[in-house]
């Protein structure tokens, strides 16, 4: 089963080590949660990837979780797909976090 929603995602800063947050578009797959972009050049990116140690918020809670990167071009579709159903964006290359919740 998976979900669409929109989360506020919250990085350690890489350069500067302060908290970053911003409101995205997230997708639940398989107990995991995913955030995607065009490319990998979005500060919230390289922060996740520079410092895992992530938090999201939504419905009301607030979950920690650990980031990595998704390398699985298959996977990677597959959250497209579910992020944009039957849009035309769906079948843009992406890049994507994969975040695992404690």
């Amino acid at each position: 089963m998976s979900q669409v929603f929109r989360a506020v995602l919250s990085t350690k800063g890489r350069k500067t080590g302060r908290i970053h947050s911003v409101m995205l578009r997230a997708v639940k797959y398989n107990e995991k949660i995913y955030f995607s972009r065009h490319r990998a050049d979005g500060d919230w990116f390289k922060n996740a990837i520079a410092n895992p140690d992530v938090i999201i918020e939504y419905d009301n809670s607030r979950y920690t979780g650990k980031a990595k990167i998704v390398d699985d071009e298959k996977l990677e579709q597959k959250i497209s797909q579910l992020k944009y159903p039957g849009e035309k964006r769906a079948e843009e290359k992406r890049v994507a976090i994969e975040i695992t919740l404690y």
